[in-house]
Parts: structure tokens; sequence; C-alpha cells
């Protein structure tokens, strides 16, 4: 059960691996956007559908950076108050803030979800290319929903020592273990 409570090395690999591809997408749009960009400049030719699936990896690529960055403790935190309160405090604020974060991305999958559902029910297409979207919004979904196990995991962990009292303990790189 003690293991079950740390998200350990495998699930940290696994995050980072899921946003090492979305960084290699980003890195392909880059590339594109200089490709674009030099064939407007030089041939006053555009490459044809480029905004249709720019957008569409785009959300993709963001998405995929989420779980990695949940697990490490990348996400914005305010800790003037509870360190003003002392540590048990700041244990319950930490916890709690875990906990909204975890319904935050869990209402965000879940209306991420329902627009992927629309786009496929009515057959929604890109306007230049025609790609299908609901595909694509169905991909976003699943990335996102993988945030919501890994960040379930940090809130048990968060709230198991605002109960017990014992202090977290962070790696060199801020992943809980």
């Amino acid at each position: 059960m003690e293991r079950l409570l740390q998200p350990g090395a495998w699930l940290d690999r696994f995050t980072r691996r899921v946003a090492f591809i979305g960084l290699l997408g980003l890195l392909i749009v880059a590339v594109v956007t200089m490709a674009d960009v030099l064939l407007r400049w030089l041939f006053s030719a555009p490459i044809e559908g480029y905004e249709d699936i720019t957008r569409l990896l785009f959300a993709i690529i963001v998405a995929s950076c989420f779980p990695a960055g949940l697990l490490q403790g990348r996400n914005i935190t305010i800790r003037f108050l509870g360190k003003g309160l002392g540590p048990r405090a700041t244990q319950i604020f930490e916890a709690l803030g875990a906990l909204a974060t975890f319904f935050f991305f869990s209402v965000v999958t879940w209306q991420i979800a329902r627009f992927a559902l629309d786009e496929t029910v009515n057959n929604r297409f890109t306007q230049t290319l025609e790609i299908t979207t609901g595909p694509w919004w169905w991909f976003v979904s699943f990335l996102l929903l993988m945030c919501i196990p890994v960040q379930f995991v940090i809130t048990w962990v968060k709230t198991s020592a605002a109960i017990t009292g014992k202090p977290l303990e962070y790696t060199d790189n801020d992943m809980l273990i």
C-alpha cells in the first residue's frame, strides 16, 4: 500500500515521455512555421492548410505537457499564507490546493470530452483541408484524462501528509516521492 501512495519513477518517466512527444510536435510546428514564412516571402505561396493543422496540433501539444507538469509540481502555487501560519497549515493548504486542482482537471477533461463528442456527432472539419476534428479532440481528451489519476495520486499524498502531519518529501525536480 505504501508504494501506491508514492507516484514513483515509472509515472515520472511516462509523463515525461508524453511531454517529450508534445515537445517534438512543437518543434515540428516551429519548423513548418519557418517554412511557411519563407515560402510566403520568397514565392508568395503559403503552405495550404497550415492554420488547420496548427490549430489542432497546439491543443495536443499543450495537453501533452499537463501530466508531467502536475507530477513535477510545475503549477502556480501561492504559499505565503501557509508559511505565515506554520507547517501544519501549509500541509492543509497544499492538500486543499491539490484537491482543487484535481476537480479543475476533472471538469476541464469532462468539458473537452463533451466538445469532442459535439465535434464528432456534428461531423465538423477544418476549413481548408477538411480534416475531421473529432478524433483530434478525443486525443486531447485522452491526454487530459491522464491528468486525473496523476493529480489523484498527488492529492492522496498531500492529504495523507496533512492528516498524519508528516512532512512531504521532494526530489531535486520537486516530484513527490
